[in-house]
């Protein structure tokens, strides 16, 4: 039987370090973009604030520039509403894959419709995975909370010192889910995952469509820290591909011991401030450990 951290043998101070570390450390990805909507880099700790439930907390660890690997989800909707323009998405999706992995880096395909199906499970095989997003065939339904649930849950199992991304290729026509939007936020936030969601709509007219899913969306990625996209045209998918490439790799991460510690199995409210003409993007929240 495997000791329990209780049982575990300690090695000194350093396991200590560890398990605190563990339990009570919060980190925060922060995106910081200029006036004309670029990452802003190279900006020193001094620059930064952060707050939990309105209280400033003292910085423990800055990094600008992380230099975290970063695993990604990447979830493609095959719905009957996105077969017009799928061949596009699926080439500029294979495109973002291998401008996007380092060698560190780690990514997964996913296809949803009326279910969410892995096709390529995480790995750096930039051949195999632009083949796994070719191959995702066309579908009904669309099931976004169940793909944010799932895509959500499995980054939550990976190792902890790496980022966790889930880029969201979708109509935002809601439809076929088993999970709701509490399950699909929680899951979310519990396990720290950033979400981009880039929403493609085929029918403009917003009378014409059913935009549940979509404002679900926009909460969920703004609980996260970020982005939402809508391209006026297909032709743009390569464009935002382009900018969340560049935003992952110019992230600054901030790390900070609550004081004071919330309750167990409740979401904290954080804010990061930044000096100057900037726009900060980040996690709005976490939810703190059960007991």
């Amino acid at each position: 039987m495997q000791p329990t951290a209780a049982e575990a043998p300690q090695d000194g101070g350093s396991q200590k370090n560890r398990i605190r570390v563990k339990v009570n450390l919060v980190s925060v990805l922060a995106s910081v973009l200029d006036e004309k909507n670029r990452p802003a880099p190279d900006l020193p700790i001094q620059a930064f604030e952060v707050f939990e439930e309105g209280v400033k907390q003292k910085i423990e660890f800055f990094e600008s520039e992380t230099t975290l690997p970063v695993d990604i989800a990447l979830m493609i909707d095959s719905s009957m509403s996105t077969h017009k323009e799928f061949g596009f998405e699926q080439e500029a999706a294979a495109n973002f894959i291998r401008q996007v992995l380092r060698p560190t880096d780690r990514l997964a395909v996913y296809g949803f419709d009326e279910s969410v199906t892995l096709r390529a499970n995480f790995s750096d095989n930039v051949a195999e995975l632009q083949s796994a997003v070719r191959r995702i065939p066309p579908g009904a339904g669309t099931s976004i909370y169940d793909a944010v649930y799932l895509a959500s849950r499995s980054l939550g199992q990976r190792d902890e010192e790496r980022r966790r991304v889930i880029i969201l290729v979708t109509d935002a026509g809601e439809t076929t889910s088993q999970s709701d939007f509490e399950h699909a936020r929680r899951e979310a936030v519990r396990s720290g995952t950033l979400l981009y969601t880039i929403v493609i709509r085929p029918v403009k007219n917003e009378s014409g469509r059913n935009t549940a899913g979509e404002h679900a969306l926009e909460t969920i990625t703004d609980n996260t820290g970020g982005a939402m996209f809508f391209p006026d045209s297909i032709q743009e998918l390569g464009i935002i591909f382009d900018r969340i490439d560049r935003e992952l790799r110019t992230q600054y991460r901030l790390s900070y011991y609550p004081t004071p510690r919330g309750p167990a199995n409740t979401y904290r409210k954080i804010e990061v401030k930044v000096l100057g003409d900037y726009n900060v993007r980040h996690r709005k929240t976490y939810l703190t450990d059960p007991q």
